[in-house]
């Protein structure tokens, strides 16, 4: 068995260069990952503009205290003042409207009196008071957005601001998701003496679209050679830049799935990682296209997409901290036993001690089959190899749930 560190080196090192680039409008955006670094197309603002509803005037001519001003016309965003401010004059102004020019300051309307067309002003101003000077934001060719960073809703936001109707972005990556065993059924469908329905699919195709990839479902696949067989080519087929396989990767009479793939090609990569749940994991190539085989137990395989599944969805999306470690500092809300030469992710639930530090509770069950544990889970407890026995209270590290779209 190789560790969990290396195994996940081995995984990056498969997607030595991320998946090509495509433009999309910005309204199709959101989750995909930058090809190149986005720069301003104009200034933000791109002129100097009244931070608050007032009056645009001279600082200078605010003292002494109750000034007497005269109002010379108005400006409103979208319709700006054309004249000057001179001395003892003001501007009605609204928010964001262009600052007129002369007028250095914005005096707020709670702080002013009118009296027809002259302005009582309560307070003494400074220059540049309520102002928003041009590019206090951005100014324009300047480097907004890295490549490599998946775009969120404020990313958008700013993309637009900027002038870019139009984003340069990776191409989802493709995942083909093939579950296996001729125990398994779809949901609905009628269920054998000896079947299950098929679920580990699921959340693996929910954590492909929250890692920005697409999935394809390939169904599932009897226990038998030749249908594990044309399952592959089709994931070929369709251009899968990874296969995922859901079961028959251990070393059952009915595990097929590594011999079906070695005969179809495979390069193998490993198999076998120092972990639970998720031991049986395999990885390899085959032709262009990278293959991850998943356990069968549902924890199992939402364990080893987490730690390998999404960080190699990452690297082809051209993310450069693809490989970085997500996890994070909690306590343990139960005691924990010694571990054994294997890394433990233990479900658990998440709160918060009165402190507001974070709180991990281990279940008492971590059976790797129990697919409501899983789902009442908030976190994955990481115990590192031969880690000792870890009394309630204790520091430890926990990988959060949602963050996967789980």
């Amino acid at each position: 068995m190789i560790s969990v560190a290396e195994a996940l080196a081995r995984v990056l090192a498969s997607a030595p260069k991320p998946v090509t680039e495509e433009s999309v409008s910005i309204e199709a955006a959101l989750g995909r990952t930058l090809a190149s670094d986005l720069h301003a197309l104009r200034t933000q603002p791109p002129f100097a503009n009244s931070a608050m509803d007032g009056y645009a005037l001279r600082a200078a001519d605010t003292a002494p205290s109750l000034a007497r001003l005269r109002v010379i016309g108005e400006s409103a965003a979208g319709r700006a003042f054309t004249g000057a401010v001179g001395a003892h004059e003001a501007v009605r102004i609204f928010t964001g409207a262009p600052m007129p020019q002369g007028a250095d300051a914005v005096l707020i309307q709670e702080n002013a009196a009118r009296e027809g067309d002259l302005l009582v002003a309560k307070t003494r101003e400074t220059s540049r008071h309520n102002v928003r000077d041009a590019g206090i934001d951005f100014v324009e060719g300047e480097l907004l957005l890295p490549a490599g960073r998946r775009l969120s809703p404020r990313d958008l936001a700013l993309a637009a601001a900027a002038n870019h109707p139009t984003l340069a972005v990776r191409r989802r990556p493709r995942v083909a998701i093939l579950a296996t065993g001729d125990e398994l059924v779809r949901p609905g469908d009628a269920l054998g003496p000896s079947q299950i329905v098929a679920s580990n699919n699921y959340a693996i195709a929910g954590i492909v679209a929250a890692c920005g990839g697409e999935s394809v479902d390939l169904g599932i696949a009897a226990d038998e050679m030749g249908a594990l067989a044309r399952s592959f080519r089709r994931a070929q087929e369709i251009e899968a830049d990874i296969l995922v396989t859901l079961g028959g990767a251990s070393v059952g009479d009915y595990d097929l799935v590594q011999r079906a793939l070695v005969d179809a090609g495979l390069e193998l990569g490993f198999w076998r990682i120092a972990m639970r749940p998720g031991k049986p994991l395999m990885q390899g190539r085959l032709g262009a296209m990278r293959v991850l085989g998943l356990p069968g137990n549902p924890v199992s395989s939402v364990v080893c997409a987490i730690l390998f599944l999404a960080p190699l969805l990452r690297a082809l999306a051209g993310d450069p901290q693809a490989g970085a470690d997500v996890s994070e500092p909690a306590a343990l809300g139960a005691d924990v036993a010694a571990n054994d030469m294997r890394q433990d992710y233990l479900r658990a639930t998440l709160a918060r001690d009165a402190g507001g530090a974070l709180v991990a509770t281990p279940f008492t069950s971590q059976d790797s089959s129990l697919v409501k544990l899983l789902a009442r889970a908030q976190c994955l407890v990481v115990r590192p190899p031969h880690a000792p026995a870890t009394r309630r209270g204790e520091a430890c590290r926990i990988i959060r749930l949602d963050e996967w779209g789980l």
